[in-house]
Formats: structure tokens, C-alpha cells, sequence
């Protein structure tokens, strides 16, 4: 049980007087003293129960709450009917220590609350578990994921240790998904990422709102040789609400069994996608050697009956699913395999009926447009969570094609694909995405541009007005973004600038003797329009 267990409902009647931040911490049993120095009889974990006889003044409380932090207390409870209420220092004194207090009122027995603890916590139980886990772990590797589910359901039931399965995505794989917001699945998903780019040791621990979380790798990367691949981006975590590092030796080792149990359960999964795989590479040769649309549809159908195996007894008709998107992906500073390790895992769900392609650092995929529809606003939004793991120099960038209609227009939804990717490439940021609605803008045919040309052509545009703003600390880049912006309106672009209409006028004028343009000239806002965009 946790400390804050004790102000639950259907607990002893008990105030807590400091330390809400610590309510986390896992009680293991219960350690009655009034003596002065009880730090020698204390094993870690313990909840201090005392009728503060041993207090004579100030100074007093400071040390015993210094001596039971320092011998592993989890929380004190002060009863009141000996000495009266709680007195201020030892409020104060447990604050500075974060320990938590509780106040035992006059008419509740030392005996109701030892009482109430023992019902809930049993360090023998917490083995029996373990065991449990132990004997799980082959009937699990054999099951489906809702194994998993059963698994976390009885840890949650009996010992009352709240865990999730959480995708490197935030997506839920097993756990009460309705007992972790959305935020806080980003969140936790985030901090595990940046810990395992920085090698940092497992438990990670994060503290949101509702309290502290651990957090332990549970896939590829979770073994003793952790593979240089894409398994650290595409890892499963374990989050568990408490700090692991708080907790006894067997409910660690606990923790620790349910993490290699879940590992288990993930390579399980890998291995059964082998043939997917196999069909998606396939299918992506096909599409390269622009083969007969009829091979094409063959391997689609393989795809949905294997993906119906999961669904319905029956696979879908070709007519049935004959709407296809396809996105192209690529990855930069990141080793080889990370694109389609994460895109597998991101996009795989329980139906597993994405096919993931690809070699080195990119990936095609092609998964059913009207059961899985990816516009690239969502897309962007479901892989956002990796930016944390991807580093200074790692960067994912996709792009998404319109739905092909048959099988036979899957091989123009690839060209259209890699056209969106290359406009997501020019773009900045650590996981950028392109749709097709795109493909009809000017900034197709600036990411079609090399980039010495582009550099050249925004130099030879920018670089004197971005000089004098640097000189004269002016701001004649940000006036000139606001006069295209408006159109050429002198009125509106004032209003959006706050500056009188004179004052614009200067500034454009400034403009176009450093640059010898004429802003009046449809090809010159054209040009510096361009040149903005690029830059």
C-alpha cells in the first residue's frame, strides 16, 4: 500500500499535516516508539506510529524526524490523545525532511490503524506475486497481448500496483488505459525516451500531477546487449506508479519480473510479424519494377488474410479494401533500422495491418486508407513523443500520399510520397510531415531545388536587409513578412505592426533601396516571398 492510502476513504480517520508531494511512498509495516532514537529498530519502509512522549521541546522533533528519515521511514503518525495536538516544529521539521505526517485524533486506537496496514500490505504476498509473474512469463510468450492485460489486471487487484504498457507513441499496449490521461502517457513515454538516449541507468523516474512513476524498458533494448538499432525508439516501457527505487528488495525484483515477462511479450510479438515483413518487401520490389497490377493485388490480399486472422474469420475482398495510402520516410543521425522499427510500431496497432518496407535509414508503408486514415496533422501529432529520443542531430521526416484507388495506382501514390517528403525535408524540425494537399503549392518546387541554389537565390535576396537589421537593431525582415502578409496594404500592415503609416513607408522604402527591388511589382513580392519561405 501506498501513504496516501491511509486518507482514503474507508481508512482510519487520520490528517495530513506535511509532505503531500510524498504520499507515493509504499508502506511495508508498521513501527510503534516513543523512544528518543528508534533508528536502530527501523528496516526501511516503515510507517512511525508515536505518542510524542519523547518530545521535551523544539529541538526535539527536528532530531527524531532526522533519525527515522535516516533509517528509512516512509511516514509519520503522531497521535494526539497523549499530548495534545501536533505541534508546529514538528510540522516544520517533517516538511524540511519530506517526510510524510499524519495526525492520529484522540478517539482513533494506534491498534486501528496498525490494524488496517497489516490487512493491506503483506511482504510475503508481494513474493507469492513474483512467483506468479515467474509462471506467467511462458503462458504469456505463447498468448496474445491480452495476456499482458490479465498479467497487469491481478498486480493491480491484489498487491495494488498500478501498471501500464505504454508504445513509444503514448499508445496504450495493456494497463487502464482510462487511469492515464492522454498528457500524461506523453509525458511519461518522453521521459523515457531522453533517458535512454542519455544511457542513463533503468528505473527512470518522472513526477507528474498525480505523483511519481517509474519507468523501465521492457523490448529489444531492455536485454544485456542492446542492439545499435532502432529498438530504443521503438521500445515498449513499463510505467509503474510509485518510485521502484523506494520500494523493498522483493517488490523491486516484482518489477523487475513484470518488465522481463513484457519484454517477452514484445519479442513474442516481432517474431510473428516476420512474415509481414517479408510481404511488405516484396510488395515494395513490386512497386519499383512497376510490375502488373495483379501481382500487386495478390500480395495486398495476402495482407488482409493475414490481418483477419485477428479480426474476423473471414478476410476482406479485394473490393472491400481497394483504397490504399502510402508513406515515404526517412531518417537522418539515426542507425539504420530506426525508421522502420518506429513506423512498424507507431502505425502496427492490434490489427497489425500496415506494411512496413525498407533497408538502411528509410521506410515505405502502405496500410488500407479507409480503416487506418493518416492525414499528416495526425501523423505529426502521433509521432511527436519521439522527438525526445531522437537527439540534436536525429530527425524523421514522411510524407503521406493521397488514397490510391486500386492496387494499380499504388505505384503513382509512392512517386507522390516521396514528392511530400522531400517538401517535409525542407522544412525544420525533428519530425516533420507532408500531405498531398501540398503537392500543388510553390513549396514542391522548393523542395525540388538544390540547396546551393536555394541558399544562393535567399543570400542574394536577404542577406543585406538581414545585415542592416543586425547594424541599426531594425526590424525591416519582420515588416517585410507583415507587408506580404497583408497583401501589399499599407493601412493593414501598419495595424498588424502598430507603426504609422509613414513609418511602414520607410521601412519599405529602406527596403527596396538594399535590395534595388520594387515591392510595388507583383515578380518582386513574388521573389521576396520565396526567399522568406526558404529562409
Amino acid at each position: 500500500m501506498r501513504v496516501r492510502d491511509l486518507l482514503a476513504p474507508g481508512a482510519p480517520r487520520l490528517r495530513l499535516l506535511a509532505a503531500e508531494e510524498e504520499l507515493d511512498r509504499q508502506v511495508s509495516g508498521v513501527m510503534t516508539t516513543d523512544l528518543h532514537d528508534p533508528g536502530r529498530y527501523l528496516h526501511g519502509g516503515e510507517l512511525v506510529l508515536t505518542g510524542m512522549l519523547w518530545r521535551g521541546g523544539p529541538a526535539d522533533s527536528e532530531r527524531f524526524v532526522r533519525t527515522i528519515a535516516a533509517g528509512g521511514a516512509v511516514a509519520l503518525a503522531a497521535g494526539e490523545a497523549e499530548v495534545g495536538p501536533v505541534p508546529e516544529d514538528l510540522v516544520e521539521a517533517c516538511r524540511r525532511h519530506r517526510m510524510p505526517l499524519l495526525a492520529v485524533p484522540d478517539d482513533i486506537a494506534f491498534g486501528t490503524v496498525t490494524e488496517f496496514i497489516g490487512r493491506q500490505v503483506s511482504a510475503d504476498r508481494a513474493a507469492d506475486l513474483a512467483a506468479l509473474v515467474d509462471r506467467h512469463r511462458l503462458l504469456v510468450s505463447a498468448a496474445g497481448g491480452g495476456g499482458l492485460d490479465a498479467v497487469l489486471d491481478l498486480l493491480g487487484g491484489d498487491l495494488d500496483l498500478d501498471c501500464w504498457v505504454l508504445a513509444p507513441t503514448g499508445a496504450v499496449i495493456a494497463g487502464p488505459a482510462d487511469r492515464l490521461t492522454a498528457e500524461d502517457r506523453d509525458q511519461l513515454v518522453r521521459a523515457h525516451l531522453a533517458a535512454q538516449r542519455q544511457r542513463r541507468r533503468p528505473p527512470h523516474r518522472a513526477r507528474l500531477a498525480g505523483g511519481a512513476y517509474s519507468l523501465l524498458p521492457a523490448g529489444a533494448s531492455a536485454g544485456p546487449e542492446a542492439p545499435q538499432t532502432g529498438a530504443l525508439l521503438a521500445d515498449w516501457v513499463l510505467a509503474v506508479a510509485g518510485d521502484v527505487t523506494e520500494w523493498t528488495t522483493k517488490r523491486q525484483q516484482l518489477a523487475e519480473n513484470l518488465a522481463r515477462l513484457v519484454a517477452a511479450e514484445r519479442h513474442r510479438r516481432d517474431e510473428g510479424r516476420r512474415l509481414r515483413r517479408r510481404l511488405a518487401d516484396e510488395l515494395l520490389a513490386l512497386l519499383r519494377r512497376d510490375a502488373d497490377p495483379g501481382e500487386i493485388s495478390r500480395t495486398l490480399y495476402a495482407s488482409s488474410a493475414m490481418a483477419a486472422r485477428y479480426e474476423s474469420p473471414e478476410p476482406k475482398s479485394q473490393a472491400q479494401e481497394s483504397s490504399w495510402l502510402v508513406l515515404s520516410a526517412e531518417g537522418t543521425g539515426l542507425p539504420e533500422g530506426t525508421v522502420r522499427a518506429v513506423l512498424e510500431e507507431a502505425l502496427g496497432g492490434t490489427s497489425d495491418r500496415a506494411l512496413v518496407a525498407g533497408a538502411g535509414n528509410g521506410a515505405v508503408v502502405v496500410l488500407p486508407a479507409l480503416d487506418t486514415p493518416v492525414p499528416a496533422d495526425t501523423l505529426r501529432e502521433l509521432l511527436a513523443p519521439l522527438e525526445a529520443g531522437l537527439g540534436s542531430e536525429g530527425r524523421i521526416t514522411l510524407g503521406v500520399s493521397a488514397p490510391a484507388s486500386e492496387a494499380g495506382g499504388l505505384r503513382g501514390a509512392l512517386e507522390e510520397a516521396r514528392h511530400a517528403r522531400r517538401i517535409a525535408a525542407a522544412r525544420v524540425g525533428r519530425v516533420c510531415v507532408a500531405g498531398p494537399e501540398e503537392l500543388a503549392s510553390h513549396v514542391l518546387l522548393l523542395a525540388a531545388v538544390p540547396d546551393e541554389v536555394r541558399r544562393a537565390f535567399r543570400s542574394r535576396l536577404l542577406d543585406k536587409v538581414i545585415a542592416y537589421d543586425i547594424e541599426h537593431q531594425a526590424d525591416l525582415v519582420r515588416t517585410l513578412e507583415a507587408f506580404l502578409r497583408s497583401d501589399g496594404s499599407w493601412t493593414r500592415c501598419a495595424g498588424q505592426l502598430h507603426v504609422h503609416v509613414n513609418t511602414l513607408r520607410y521601412r519599405i522604402g529602406r527596403i527596396e533601396e538594399l535590395t534595388g527591388r520594387d515591392l510595388s511589382r507583383l515578380e518582386d513580392r513574388v521573389d521576396f516571398y520565396l526567399a522568406l519561405e526558404l529562409a
